[in-house]
């Protein structure tokens, strides 16, 4: 791999980790397209971006970041004291709270993660996955506005969006997507809403890079190619910065309208190659 090389796939992962259009999907696209993906080499290339898009997260949302974890251990305490109810717990410790349990769905879904991935050798599947995303985004614009905050939230509201970011396992499926909509279903305002979504990326990102260190680090590249890789998990997350800017922009001003689109678009060019290619 180049550099340049490196430098896209940087691109493509901090836009589409962030962005509602599926990373899993584009990967899958470029992995049928273009043969990559095949091997250890792939896979630490992999773990790098990933890594570079929880900066990202971390960098954006660090007072919430900082927040949580002090949070984490203030809700043990008060745990270890009998303080179960939410309205004795801060912001922060309620999303604690909030964070695991829309987190707790995923876990079964490890024990399928294979067939999950077999998905992604069907380009005509991803790109027809990628239209019902496009359609998942229409969906989520056409719901009204709700009132309610993140301090507002009860453990079935985190429960639900989290069965949401099952969904986005699939490769196709957009993380970011689902679980805003979620949010929506569960009348939180559109800014928490995506706010929550980004917050819940951060063990999911986590979690799967940690499940793949084991291999990374059996099969470590040599110095230059990791030098290359580092070169693109910095742009996966600095481009992810922007990315998470941007939908935090367009969540408060505008509709979802834009990404539906492309969606219908890349998923329709990806059943076109599927069938002509």
């Amino acid at each position: 791999m180049t550099i340049w090389e490196s430098i896209l796939y940087g691109i493509i992962q901090g836009l589409t980790e962030f962005l509602p259009v599926s990373s899993s999907g584009h990967l899958a696209m470029i992995q049928n397209m273009t043969g990559f993906g095949e091997g250890m080499d792939a896979l630490a290339f992999n773990v790098l971006l990933h890594l570079g898009t929880l900066i990202a997260v971390c960098i954006v949302y660090f007072k919430d970041v900082i927040g949580l974890v002090k949070s984490f251990f203030t809700l043990c305490a008060k745990l270890f004291k009998g303080k179960f109810k939410l309205s004795e717990y801060s912001l922060h410790e309620k999303l604690v709270v909030y964070i695991i349990i829309a987190t707790l769905p995923l876990f079964p879904m490890m024990l399928i993660e294979d067939y999950l991935d077999i998905v992604s050798g069907y380009l005509g599947l991803v790109g027809a996955l990628l239209i019902f995303n496009g359609l998942v985004l229409i969906v989520s614009d056409k719901l009204s506005r709700g009132n309610r905050t993140l301090d507002d939230m009860k453990p079935k509201n985190a429960l639900l969006i989290g069965i949401c970011q099952m969904f986005a396992l699939l490769p196709g499926i957009s993380r970011s997507g689902s679980t805003i909509t979620g949010g929506l279903l569960n009348s939180l305002e559109r800014p928490d809403a995506v706010r929550f979504s980004f917050l819940l990326s951060i063990p999911a990102i986590l979690g799967a890079s940690v499940l793949k260190l084991p291999d990374f680090f059996k099969n470590t590249p040599d110095a230059k190619t990791l030098g290359v890789y580092l070169v693109g998990a910095v742009v996966s997350a600095i481009v992810g910065i922007c990315a998470i800017k941007l939908l935090g922009y367009v969540s408060k001003k505008s509709n979802f309208r834009i990404f539906s689109y492309y969606c219908f678009a890349a998923g329709a060019f990806a059943i076109a190659w599927s069938i002509f290619m």
